[in-house]
């Protein structure tokens, strides 16, 4: 039988590939989610195109239910890992410096494009230059019951570094409350929560109606990827608990099946609601609250179906009294080609975030004005936009020491 320091021991000392690459993922997604609302009849995205389809929304709707707060959940395992490495102190000082410096930058040199661009195409008389556009971005005030944006204007915006101010928030959060709170109290919840997950099948799913409660009755931002953003406060801590013991792991990839399931027929159940309803993100009819609730749970099941799915475990040595190798290698063993790309994307996985957006709505205010069908401009956008990121990232980030910092990467020796 597996003790509770054994399940620790074990959930910190494995390295999860299969998380590395659901980050990957969902940040190379974001290039054709975000290209495929330029043809969107829903929503207001920054450049539209003169022909757009219904079908995107529906399409776009799936992405939204578990890629975000799959994100957050993935955050939340790491900080898990991080905090029993280096401390609460030391904790807060890495994730200002890898994600304030970025969202600093970010915000001041590559947000005002898309807003810019968003007046230029609006056609109505917008022929502001670049320059003169700036001091209108930067016309700022600061409105509290808007926390954690703090910084509001007419043209400013986070735009997508939402994900990294609300990550930043919440890891800050987290390292306050480790650092204060007896852990003891936690810890034996965590065994007796772990032990009866393990031990009743879909017991993981229990959080389900938590996520449809909060989804019906304190509704949903579409500027925070279609969830309400303390939403993914629960996503982001419920990462952090499912960490702590490999019972929790064990349970959802037990039933990883059942939960991709539930919750992809959730989200179906929820559809018809969110097209038919006159305010489906923030109404009060029945309508509009059970298709909410029903997506709220639907975004649980999957976020722990997908990870329980990809779930592969490595072949493990024994837990105690394992022997080390006779004639232990006289040096490690060259990466395959797989292991050096694996690791090249997981690095970029921050920058590639940060630039995509600008990347995507430059690319697509000029692929808009062409007279040529929907799938030859999006296929025509998603391959620029892409290659453009890469090319960004590889170019003008990865390589100097100066650039890595300011987008938040580990600085090489």
């Amino acid at each position: 039988m597996v003790t509770r320091g054994e399940s620790q021991q074990a959930a910190s000392r494995e390295r999860r590939p299969e998380l590395d690459a659901m980050r990957m993922l969902v940040v190379v997604g974001l290039v054709f989610f975000h290209s495929a609302l330029v043809f969107a009849t829903e929503g207001d995205f920054y450049v539209t195109n003169a022909e757009t389809t219904e079908v995107i929304t529906v399409i776009a709707g799936f992405g939204v239910v578990w890629a975000m707060p799959l994100l957050f959940l993935i955050s939340g395992l790491g900080a898990w890992h991080s905090l029993q490495r280096r401390g609460a102190g030391t904790f807060a000082k890495e994730r200002l410096l890898r994600l304030g410096v970025p969202l600093l930058v970010a915000t001041v040199v590559l947000n005002p494009l898309p807003q810019w661009l968003r007046q230029r195409s609006s056609g109505r008389g917008h022929d502001q230059s670049y320059l003169d556009f700036l001091p209108r971005f930067f016309d700022v005030h600061v409105e509290w019951d808007e926390f954690p944006f703090l910084v509001q204007g007419d043209h400013f915006e986070t735009g997508h570094l939402w994900f990294v101010v609300l990550l930043l928030t919440f890891s800050l959060m987290l390292a306050s409350l480790h650092r204060w709170l007896p852990h003891r109290p936690f810890r034996r919840l965590a065994d007796r929560v772990a032990a009866v997950v393990l031990r009743r099948r879909g017991a993981v799913l229990f959080p389900a109606p938590v996520f449809a409660a909060i989804c019906a009755f304190a509704g949903m931002e579409e500027d925070y990827a279609g969830w309400h953003r303390w939403s993914y406060l629960l996503f982001f801590v419920a990462g952090f608990a499912l960490a702590t013991d490999i019972r929790f792991r064990t349970a959802m990839r037990r039933d990883a099946r059942f939960a991709s399931c539930a919750g992809a027929f959730l989200f179906m159940a929820s559809a018809p609601g969110f097209i038919t309803a006159d305010d489906p993100f923030m109404g009060s009819t029945p309508l509009a609250m059970v298709s909410r609730a029903l997506f709220g749970a639907a975004g649980w099941c999957l976020v722990v179906g997908i990870p329980g799915l990809l779930d592969r475990p490595h072949r493990q040595q024994p837990l105690r009294g394992a022997f080390p190798p006779a004639f232990p290698p006289a040096s490690p063993p060259t990466p395959t080609t797989r292991q050096r790309v694996r690791r090249y994307l997981a690095a970029a996985v921050l920058p590639l975030y940060v630039l995509h957006q600008p990347i995507v709505v430059a690319v697509a205010y000029l692929v808009v004005g062409w007279s040529a069908p929907i799938p030859v401009e999006y296929v025509v956008l998603v391959t620029v936009s892409l290659a453009l990121t890469l090319t960004a990232y590889e170019l003008l980030v990865r390589r100097t020491r100066v650039a890595r910092f300011l987008f938040g990467m580990r600085i090489r020796s």
